[in-house]
């Protein structure tokens, strides 16, 4: 569905303060596939999203959406980028509508459809983000900030982009919003068939969401596959300051203590499991 292939970006490129952020980074997603992309602040995942639908353009290498370069003599950023949603880190701060209606209805109105198609789309994207139907006519700004943080996803939704891309969707939020965020995000990957491309520090959010993992470090991709891969190269991923899941390195921990506990456990619920598993032995 996208592929990067070998990006290289700098900014500042032939001044003093010239920073490579990209340094031949590659990154692929399929048609429905939810993908991770994870690494420490500066590691240039933010800078590698921006790239996926066009916002910024590579000085080397090549992004492929359905096969065709996006940058290629003859193609359509605008379409690209309604194909491609981006959803910026902290993106409430990017609502200013007078409701939430209308603020949701930005995006639809821009490609040139219909009043009946921009109202459905809207009420479409209010269901998939848990959002209800009385708080379509509020202001977005007296709104809370998980409610917030959920309109301004769903006026990406309401484009119907084919890859979904969201930077750090929930920073700042407490553990509840976290894990009502992403189950929105999973429940509409699941209806529509979109590909997901999620941005994070948490390995946590990664183990409950992704089916793939992307990790960055110094501009470089320096691992890529599924989530039993990507973790199975623990001391990778500790040598440029991450680690596997919290419940992984318990397991871990239990395994050197002499239990024989499955470790290929990520999430708290397969963690159980996999201690209920000795137990019943």
């Amino acid at each position: 569905m996208l592929r990067a292939e070998k990006l290289t970006y700098i900014y500042g490129q032939g001044t003093p303060f010239e920073i490579k952020a990209l340094d031949g980074a590659d990154f692929s997603v399929s048609a429905g596939e939810f993908a991770g992309v994870i690494g420490h602040t500066g590691s240039g995942k933010s800078t590698l999203i921006q790239h996926l639908n066009g916002l910024l353009k590579p000085h080397s290498g090549r992004i492929l959406l359905e096969g065709r370069d996006i940058w290629e003599k003859g193609a359509k950023l605008r379409g690209v980028r309604f194909a491609v949603g981006l959803v910026f880190q902290y993106p409430e701060y990017q609502l200013f509508e007078e409701t939430v209606a209308k603020d949701i209805a930005f995006g639809p109105s821009a490609m040139g459809l219909g009043e009946a198609e921009v109202a459905e789309r809207v009420r479409e994207a209010m269901e998939f983000t848990g959002l209800s139907p009385e708080l379509a006519e509020k202001s977005p700004f007296d709104l809370s900030g998980g409610q917030k943080r959920r309109a301004a996803i769903a006026g990406v939704i309401a484009m119907r982009p084919k890859v979904l891309v969201l930077d750090e969707p929930t920073a700042g939020l407490d553990p509840s919003g976290r894990h009502d965020i992403l189950a929105h995000v999973r429940d509409y990957r699941t209806k529509t068939g979109a590909a997901v491309v999620l941005v994070t520090h948490s390995m946590e959010d990664i183990a409950r969401t992704a089916d793939s993992i992307t990790v960055l470090s110094r501009a470089k991709s320096v691992l890529r596959g599924s989530l039993h891969e990507v973790f199975s190269h623990r001391e990778t991923l500790t040598g440029i300051g991450l680690d596997v899941p919290a419940v992984t390195r318990v397991l871990l921990r239990l395994r050197a203590m002499g239990l024989n506990v499955d470790t290929g456990a990520y999430t708290l619920e397969d963690a159980v499991k996999a201690v209920r598993a000795v137990r019943a032995c």
